[in-house]
């Protein structure tokens, strides 16, 4: 079988190692919870409940604003006990729901789809996923049910899941694969009802031969679903750079992936949209990896969403020994945080504690003209040269350099010999350009 890929790219230490072959465990969460109003792309949620109110599980705590938005839930009965600016991570404060765990869990009704899917209309699909609260658990955050209503539907023919978890360190998508394989499976199949023209293909990096087998069989008798094998090498799971190697049609940033017939969504999204069609359940649940050479007991988690980052680090053994530096996500995209006293929100996907800083450890030099940047990135720019532009506030030569295409997904920095931080500086500038244009 071919093994797929893109132009570019950068083969890091993997990681994997360290939690993959661990069952995933179910963790309950502590008494206090914190729903966050801004967890996914687009307005913040509106609270609809008040301080004292009591909440049951999967009771909607907060509503969609806009169209681009989603609801949030309560994965716990208990208590409203605020509705103040708490700390997510990255150091921002938001505006944000306190719940009281009770311990109770007393649920509401929940209301599994009552009809064949076959005889279910999209309307109706579309609907649940909505009021599901269901965003692009991949890192993005962005609404499912926006995602899926394209503006000329009938030109999609391929739905992509993107199995392929490229992000060094990162495992949860890997458990869900190998430990839900049905559900991830039935996922793709609610999508595909909505796109009668489309496709489904499995994504998945080479690195996990157990997905591609499980997967597999899952789907032998599934005619339009097939799995597509990719070569291992960061960053395989980008939409770009997934779609490009599936389908070999290319998009930029001014481009959306229906743009080019295609829907790209991720695993814990495919399993949440399962969840809310054959179960009607809400998106009140998690995978996350806690993991590096830092943690006790590495290994991945199904959470309550709200429940403290904290917690988690305590059902993983704590740390070993103390972490120079601690990342909320994978060790390539994710964000450095100075505190776990945060919650986890539905893109919230792991726990890296590093023993050591191997970036605070080298100092940046100046650039030695290799070429390194270039030849590894995925978006076809010349990284040196539009960090100088960026450096320089230049933002006219920046665009002409074609510094918006960076996905900011950190090939440059990572092979420049020279240590420079480049995804850093030409990414501060891109959300510069960004801010302009929304100006303007």
């Amino acid at each position: 079988m071919a093994k797929l890929t893109f132009q570019g790219g950068v083969h890091p230490y993997e990681g994997k190692e360290l939690s993959q072959d661990f069952p995933s465990k179910d963790l309950l969460p502590g008494k206090q919870l914190i729903y966050p109003l801004s967890q996914h792309i687009g307005a913040p949620a509106k609270p609809i409940v008040a301080k004292g109110d009591r909440v049951l599980r999967g009771q909607k705590i907060a509503e969609a604003a806009g169209f681009v938005s989603a609801n949030i839930h309560s994965s716990v009965s208990g208590v409203v006990k605020a509705i103040e600016p708490r700390m997510m991570a990255g150091g921002a404060k938001v505006e944000s729901i306190v719940i009281e765990n009770d311990e109770e869990y007393e649920e509401v009704s929940f209301e599994p789809l009552a009809t064949p899917l076959s005889e279910t209309s999209g309307e109706d699909i579309l609907k649940r996923i909505q009021e599901a609260g269901i965003v692009g658990m991949g890192g993005a955050g962005f609404p499912a049910n926006v995602k899926l209503s394209p503006k000329e539907p009938e030109k999609i023919d391929t739905i992509i899941a993107n199995c392929s978890e490229c992000e060094p360190y990162l495992t949860s998508d890997y458990r869900r694969m190998v430990e839900e394989t049905k559900k991830l499976v039935a996922g793709m199949r609610v999508v595909l009802h909505l796109f009668p023209q489309a496709r489904g293909v499995f994504g998945v990096e080479d690195n996990k031969p157990e997905a591609v087998r499980a997967i597999s069989e899952c789907i032998e008798q599934e005619e339009r679903m097939e799995v597509a094998v990719l070569k291992t090498k960061y960053p395989q799971g980008g939409e770009r750079t997934l779609i490009y190697a599936v389908t070999g049609r290319q998009i930029n940033s001014s481009m959306l992936p229906a743009d080019v017939g295609c829907i790209v969504h991720n695993v814990d999204t495919l399993v949440a949209i399962y969840r809310a069609i054959y179960e009607g359940k809400p998106l009140i649940e998690g995978m996350v990896t806690v993991t590096g050479d830092a943690i006790a007991n590495p290994g991945n988690f199904r959470v309550h969403l709200g429940m403290m980052a904290t917690d988690l680090l305590e059902a993983a053994g704590g740390y070993k020994e103390q972490p120079e530096k601690v990342i909320i996500g994978g060790s390539m995209m994710g964000r450095a945080t100075a505190t776990l006293d945060i919650p986890v929100h539905k893109t919230f996907s792991s726990i890296l504690a590093l023993s050591k800083d191997a970036v605070a450890a080298n100092e940046p030099g100046n650039c030695i003209r290799c070429g390194r940047c270039a030849t590894v990135c995925p978006g076809r720019i010349i990284p040196q040269k539009a960090a100088v532009a960026a450096a320089h506030g230049d933002k006219e030569a920046f665009v002409r350099l074609n510094g918006m295409e960076c996905c900011e997904c950190g090939c440059c920095s990572y092979i420049c010999p020279a240590k420079r931080h480049l995804t850093h500086t030409i990414g501060a500038m891109r959300k510069q350009v960004l801010a302009d244009r929304r100006k303007k």
